[in-house]
């Protein structure tokens, strides 16, 4: 589950609401078990989500940096030649 949480800070253009709160519910989804929660656990996952999502885009607004920012797409294609050389067939 956790392997699809990616770093989204210092990134030109800045991480969307939508890739903070799928951050989020990866987080949550990790620290209850649930990959889906039953009706009893919804409000209640519902919640953490909601609330961890707003957390982290407090923590992304206040971070600083002197690096510059990276590049969306050049992270992308470092990640596939990455995936490329894992999963070869050899």
């Amino acid at each position: 589950m956790c392997r699809n949480i990616k770093t989204l800070f210092n990134f030109d253009p800045p991480a969307t609401d939508e890739e903070v709160r799928a951050a989020a519910l990866q987080f949550v989804r990790k620290l209850s078990g649930f990959n889906t929660p039953s009706k009893a656990n919804k409000a209640a996952f519902d919640r953490a989500v909601a609330e961890v999502t707003h957390i982290a885009q407090h923590l992304l607004a206040d971070l600083e940096t002197q690096a510059p920012p990276r590049d969306r797409e050049t992270e992308a294609a470092k990640a596939r030649a990455r995936n490329a050389a894992r999963f070869a067939k050899a």
